[in-house]
C-alpha cells in the first residue's frame, strides 16, 4: 500500500507530498499556496482521490489503486 500522495491544486498547481491517513478519508485541505480549501470532487471519497497521484488505503484496498484520471490543473 502506497502512503504518499501528492496533493496538487486545481486553483493554483501548488503541489505538496502529504502522507494519507490510512483509517480516515480526508475531507477538507488548504493549500499552501493559494489558502484555497479543497474539498473531494463529486463521486470521489476523499481530496487524495481528487487531486492526489495516489488514492486514498481505503480505495487501494478496495481495487482503486490505480492514480485518479483528472484532467490537469489550468
Amino acid at each position: 500500500m502506497i502512503l504518499q500522495s501528492t496533493i496538487r491544486c486545481p486553483v493554483c498547481g501548488f503541489q505538496k507530498e502529504e502522507r494519507m491517513p490510512q483509517d480516515s478519508c480526508r475531507i477538507l485541505y488548504r493549500c499552501e499556496g493559494c489558502g484555497s480549501l479543497l474539498r473531494p470532487q463529486p463521486g470521489d471519497c476523499c481530496v487524495f482521490c481528487s487531486y492526489g497521484s495516489q488514492r486514498c488505503p481505503s480505495m487501494q484496498e478496495s481495487g482503486g489503486f490505480s492514480p485518479p484520471e483528472r484532467p490537469p490543473a489550468r
